[in-house]
Parts: C-alpha cells; sequence; structure tokens
C-alpha cells in the first residue's frame, strides 16, 4: 500500500485551536468582524483570502473539517452541508440547469433516487436511468445537453461496485462530470483519484460514526468548490444547508479515528459474509469472490481497510426479512434501524425503507427482493459470539 494513502493525509493535518489547544477551536458565531471596512467589500466580490464573511457562507469549524475531507479524498477543496442529502442535491444543482441531462446508476439510495426521478423534472432537467455496470449502456444514454453521470462507489443496497476509472474515461470523452457518492467506503475507495470530478458524502454513516447528527461534505477542485461558493451565484451559499460549528467539530474529531474503525467494520462483515455463504444463504458482499464485481474492488481499494461494513442478505419476502430482524434485535444484536456506521449492527429490510421510493416494479427488475435485507456489520470485539447468535436467530425464524 502507498505511504500516502487517505489515513496518513487526515494524520498530517496541523489544525491547532486559537490558543495552541489540540483540538480546533469552535467558532460560536453566525457573522464575523472585519477590522477594515475595505475588507469586507473585498470578501463580498471573492477577493479577500483568509476572511470569514457569515457562517453561511464559510465559518472556521467548517473550513477544519472542509480541509480534512480534502485531505481523505485527496482533492483540492471541500465543502460541508448539513446532510449528505444537500451534498448530493447542491453538487448536482450546481452543474445543472433548466433543459440539462443526467445519467444515473438506477441502483442508488432511495432520496437520491426521488430527487433525481421526482424533483428534477420540475426544472425541466431529465435523467436517465441505467446498470452502471453496463458501460456501453452508460455511453449509449449520455445526449448532447447530459451534464453528468451520478453514481455510487458501492450501490445501495445492492452493493454493486461501480468502475469509476472506466467511467470517468467515458465522461471526459463526452465532456461530462462525474459525481460519485463514497458514502459506503470512505478511505477503503479514493473516487478523485480514479478519475472522479466530484465526490458526496454524507457524513452522518461511517464518517461521523456516532448517528448522533445529520451531514455531508463535497469534496472537489477549488474552482468547483469556489462556484458552490460565490455570493451571487453559487447553489451552495444561496440555499443555504450549512452545518452547525459545534456538530462540525464534533465530526472532525471522529475522523481521527475512521481508518481504525473502517478496519473492524470490514472485518467483521467479512467474517459474518463468509458464515453467511457457507451455510448456502444467498448474501451480497464485495469481499466475497462470488460477487460479480471482486476484482474490480480489489483493483480499487486501499486494500489496508477491507471490503466494508456493509452487506446484505436476500431473505426472499418481506416477511422472514422482518421476522428475521425482529429475532435479532430481540438477541441485542444489534437494531432494527435504518442508517449506517454505527458502532453497533443496522438492519432494514431495504424496499420497505432506504429503499422505498423507489417504484416495486423497478426495484423487482434491478433484483432488489422484497426481503433483501441490508445490514451495516457493528464494531463488536467478538464477531464469533455475534455470528452464533445470529445464526440462532436464522434457525428460529427457519431460515436455515
Amino acid at each position: 500500500m502507498e505511504k500516502n494513502d487517505p489515513a496518513s493525509r487526515v494524520q498530517d493535518l496541523r489544525q491547532f485551536g486559537e490558543f495552541g489547544g489540540v483540538n480546533p477551536s469552535i467558532t460560536d458565531s453566525s457573522t464575523y468582524t472585519f477590522l477594515e471596512a475595505d475588507t469586507m467589500v473585498d470578501t463580498f466580490h471573492g477577493e479577500s483570502q483568509g476572511c470569514f464573511l457569515y457562517s453561511r457562507h464559510w465559518n472556521p469549524s467548517n473550513k477544519y473539517l472542509a480541509d480534512a475531507m480534502a485531505a481523505l479524498d485527496e482533492t483540492e477543496g471541500g465543502w460541508i452541508t448539513a446532510s449528505g442529502m444537500a451534498a448530493i442535491t447542491c453538487a448536482i444543482l450546481e452543474l445543472c440547469k433548466c433543459g440539462d441531462h443526467i445519467v444515473t446508476s438506477v441502483t442508488t439510495y432511495g432520496g437520491t433516487f426521488a430527487f433525481l426521478q421526482n424533483y428534477l423534472p420540475k426544472f425541466n432537467i431529465d435523467v436517465s436511468f441505467v446498470n452502471i455496470a453496463d458501460l456501453e449502456s452508460v455511453e449509449k444514454a449520455i445526449l448532447p445537453n447530459t451534464r453528468l453521470v451520478y453514481t455510487e462507489s458501492l450501490t445501495n443496497p445492492l452493493l454493486q461496485v461501480s468502475d469509476i476509472a472506466a467511467l470517468s474515461e467515458v465522461c471526459k470523452k463526452n465532456d461530462v462530470k462525474l459525481i460519485v457518492d463514497n458514502t459506503f467506503t470512505p478511505m477503503i475507495i479514493s473516487p478523485a483519484k480514479l478519475g472522479a470530478d466530484i465526490v458526496v458524502y454524507s457524513m452522518t454513516k461511517f464518517i461521523n460514526g456516532k448517528n448522533d447528527c445529520v451531514a455531508g461534505a463535497i469534496c472537489s477542485t477549488n474552482d468547483f468548490i469556489n462556484d458552490l461558493s460565490d455570493v451571487n451565484t453559487g447553489t451552495a451559499m444561496l440555499l443555504g444547508p450549512v452545518l452547525d460549528p459545534i456538530r462540525s467539530s464534533s465530526i472532525l474529531k471522529n475522523l481521527h479515528t475512521l481508518h481504525v474503525r473502517m478496519k473492524q467494520h470490514s472485518r467483521n462483515a467479512m467474517y459474518i459474509a463468509e458464515k453467511m455463504e457457507g451455510m448456502g444463504l444467498k448474501v451480497i458482499y464485495p469481499g466475497l469472490k462470488s460477487h460479480p464485481q471482486h476484482e474490480l474492488m480489489k483493483k480499487m481499494m486501499h486494500p489496508d481497510f477491507g471490503y466494508g461494513g456493509m452487506l446484505a442478505l436476500d431473505l426472499n419476502d418481506h416477511e422472514t426479512s422482518n421476522q428475521v430482524m425482529q429475532a435479532m434485535q430481540d438477541k441485542d444484536i444489534g437494531y432494527l434501524a435504518v442508517s449506517l456506521g454505527y458502532f453497533k449492527t443496522l438492519f432494514s429490510c431495504s424496499g420497505s425503507s432506504t429503499s422505498s421510493e423507489v417504484p416495486e416494479e423497478i426495484q423487482r427488475e434491478i433484483g432488489l427482493s422484497e426481503g433483501l435485507t441490508r445490514m451495516s456489520i457493528g464494531l463488536d470485539n467478538d464477531i464469533g459470539r455475534t455470528w452464533d447468535k445470529m445464526l440462532s436467530c436464522l434457525k428460529e425464524t427457519n431460515v436455515v
């Protein structure tokens, strides 16, 4: 593994507090004082560096976190938002205008699907949904008015691996931007290094890791970040999805343990996936050789951080999924809850929860069965003990 890995880039950050504190100071202000009147004018015109204007535009706490996220993804700049959906929508709307066209993976987070399918038509922005693993279909879907291709590194909830480097080549050939949501695989995959123009995150998940706040991030070039934050035309500036600086400071601290957590999430998920596959269960996990894009994942990933903490178990029908999840919650394996990246295991039936915005006919078309159960495997110290409890649940519900 190369020495300049994502964890090392975060480790090398030098971010002192205002008075030399080892943690950066939290700036609890909505607006900022200018010592010279001319400086205020220059800042409004975007001509002044290192000055803070108003917390919807920039504040020091969010700037610390943005710089850390840019270091994580090895991009020039970053921008912090109040949710993952704010990051996704601001990035897309910054690039698109009325009459434009988007190509996207049909397998994607339900909220993203709803935004693309149901919300963007209000602005006369058309969207084509494709199988992102079929590069020929992606290229055929690109039109003269296409502005961007959108995908997830590891798609939600079917865990399909996007070939980011190949998609980047298609996009560059057709002069369109590539946006990649890397929420499932921070540190494991570095989309910008593989050719993505813009990387978005829900920091609510693995990056924060505690499920105590909602936040998002956009990582890209300085030019794109400056466009986002322009006081006259910037989408993020004008729509205003700013993160509270206290939350931003908390996430920054948690970011420094991300590399340790991702290793443990991945180690535990691999153990559970192998056990499930050994029992003959229909399990989807990119670390398994049976996964159709296992070799692609190996080629793209930073090997030190594993294959991630997400797996999907296909239990065929909704009733069986509910029974298994209820049994697992009753045995304290984890919680029947949406979201992911928590230190305890979380599980939900995707088709009726986080992918419920996707119409049933499309769910079936892409292979999302009504019993597909998404699991975010936690940081359990004794994963063998967890598997024993999980196996007893599967036996009680007659799955095995």
